[in-house]
């Protein structure tokens, strides 16, 4: 064996964990062989690698330049998003991209997909990403949606810049229809996303419905489209923050529509909860799309962590567990199976929406795994724990040394653990 992880808690029970060849080789208690290497989990929660479904690499650890998005809008964001826009560089895309996938990556994300804002002329961002991306496959595999951020029907030869864009070597075909300058343009965007996507053979991911208007409709519009193109699996709608203003006889029958089309739904918590409802006064709303009834309703719903210090979202650290605490409290999904629900959100709920193969622990799947400092999913929500070890096809790309506290308490040192 090239590896073995022992005492690794997988669904609960204790096992260890036999790689070869950088596969699973053998899932059993106490293995009796020996490795180039072992590692001892102590128990600790081995779990796939996180998932990272939505995320905006072009734009990360560009808060403040070219100023402060003072009024934590959203609209406000996208002005200063379009002057940052004139200073970018291939070097400087790069960079900053490069530091964020490492931070995820240190934190347990395998699986990144960003979007890449293609409403630029050079196209500069995703020529970066497409490069960074073979450059990181060793440690991250990294999916790029073909984002129209100032709309396709609305933005100078956006069509034109959309389909270069694909043959550049964009793996998703993206979209924005609440933010073109009519509902009819909304329309004929989806219309063009679904075309380009059946014509490259590509999956689908559309920023819909970002806003406080309980008008702005068009992810029913995409299930229409989807189950008309017989694309059931393959579109996923991410934000839809208007579903937490629909009204609740609109919203169940728009849910079973959503369940018949396989929609997959990407909520991103840590943006939508400060973005959102920043007009209202009070009752306020939390602006969240309805995680919880779209989980009941068994439709796939995923967490994205969405922004890394840019003009959106000026704090995050590139942790997906920190975007599933945030959502586990703001959907108020505090019962214990909900709890596990949330974990699968950024685990295979997120690998399900990314098309990703062959995820998961069990013998013959790729040996991606991560350890971390947590006893069970539930106490690594709580704890936000650390990744101890992240494995990547039997190899050990990340390690983290835990925090050490001590407190003087009564003329004595203790040593304090936050683990139960």
């Amino acid at each position: 064996m090239e590896l073995i992880i022992r005492n690794a808690r997988v669904n609960e029970a204790l096992v260890d964990i036999g790689v070869e060849n950088g596969k699973i080789k053998a899932l059993a208690p106490k293995l009796a062989v020996q490795a180039e290497r072992e590692i001892d989990a102590q128990g600790h929660l081995v779990s796939p690698p996180l998932v990272d479904p939505h995320l905006h690499l072009d734009a990360v650890l560009t808060a403040g330049e070219p100023d402060w998005n003072h009024s934590g809008t959203l609209l406000e964001g996208i002005a200063l998003w379009n002057k940052r826009k004139n200073d970018l560089s291939y070097n400087d895309v790069k960079s900053r991209a490069h530091k964020a996938v490492l931070w995820e990556v240190s934190q347990g994300v395998q699986h990144i997909r960003t979007h890449v804002d293609v409403c630029d002329p050079s196209l500069i961002a995703l020529k970066a990403l497409v490069d960074l991306r073979e450059e990181m496959k060793d440690v991250a595999d990294i999916q790029i949606v073909a984002f129209p951020q100032e709309g396709i029907q609305s933005y100078p030869k956006g069509k034109e810049l959309m389909i270069e864009a694909m043959e550049s070597g964009c793996d998703v075909v993206g979209g924005i229809p609440h933010y073109e300058i009519t509902r009819d343009y909304g329309v004929e965007e989806l219309d063009f996303v679904f075309e380009l996507a059946r014509k490259y053979g590509k999956l689908i991911d559309v920023h819909c419905d970002e806003t406080d208007d309980d008008q702005s409709r068009f992810v029913e519009q995409m299930a229409a489209l989807t189950i008309k193109y017989g694309l059931q699996g393959r579109v996923t709608a991410s934000h839809t923050t208007a579903m937490h203003s629909y009204n609740n006889a609109y919203a169940f029958k728009l849910l079973g529509w959503l369940k018949k089309a396989e929609l997959n739904m990407i909520t991103n918590p840590l943006d939508n909860i400060v973005l959102q409802a920043r007009l209202d006064t009070y009752p306020k709303r939390r602006g969240l799309t309805r995680v919880k009834e779209l989980n009941e309703a068994g439709i796939n719903v995923a967490i994205g962590h969405d922004s890394i210090m840019d003009p959106w979202y000026q704090m995050g650290k590139g942790s997906m567990l920190s975007a599933a605490a945030m959502a586990l409290h703001v959907a108020q999904m505090t019962g214990r199976q909900q709890m596990l629900d949330v974990y699968h959100m950024i685990t295979s709920n997120s690998a399900r929406a990314l098309a990703l193969p062959d995820y998961g622990i069990a013998e013959g799947n790729p040996a991606n795994l991560i350890v971390l400092n947590a006893a069970d999913r539930i106490e690594a929500l709580r704890l936000e724990a650390e990744c101890l070890y992240s494995v990547r096809f039997g190899k050990v790309i990340a390690t983290t040394r835990p925090a050490e506290r001590e407190v003087v308490c009564g003329g004595m040192v203790q040593t304090v653990n936050l683990v139960k």
